[in-house]
């Protein structure tokens, strides 16, 4: 059976995303500390790097990869709630779901540090 929300189209399709989108925003915001740390990341590196780079590209090369942290700690923290939704027991399957989400997280903040070191200092 199709999800009751899949029949909406057109202006009303796109509100109803946005305000799922801010929902989801808001979750991530109450109930996960990673999430809440790396905001506050960006509240100092997004502004900082608007300020360090100079001209557009830098400035986006700068602030992408911050942005990039918190969407794939979004996605990470989708992933492991579907996972305890499933089953709060330990399984193997499990584990290895919330392992990968948390190393694209880990990999997401290698690449902002190198583009950080890249940008600034070479």
């Amino acid at each position: 059976m199709e999800s009751p929300y899949k029949g909406k189209s057109g202006v009303q399709r796109i509100w109803n995303a946005f305000h799922y989108s801010l929902d989801g925003l808001c979750a991530a915001f109450r109930h996960e500390d990673a999430f809440r740390q790396e905001l506050l990341l960006a509240a100092v590196l997004l502004p900082l790097g608007l300020w360090l780079g100079v001209g557009g590209l830098e400035k986006a090369m700068l602030t992408a990869p911050v942005l990039l942290v918190l969407v794939v700690e979004l996605l990470n923290s989708a992933v492991e709630a579907t996972v305890d939704r499933i089953s709060l027991d330990d399984h193997l399957l499990a584990k290895r779901a919330k392992d990968i989400g948390s190393a694209a997280v880990l990999l997401s903040f290698v690449m902002l540090a190198a583009v950080w070191v890249l940008v600034l200092f070479v």
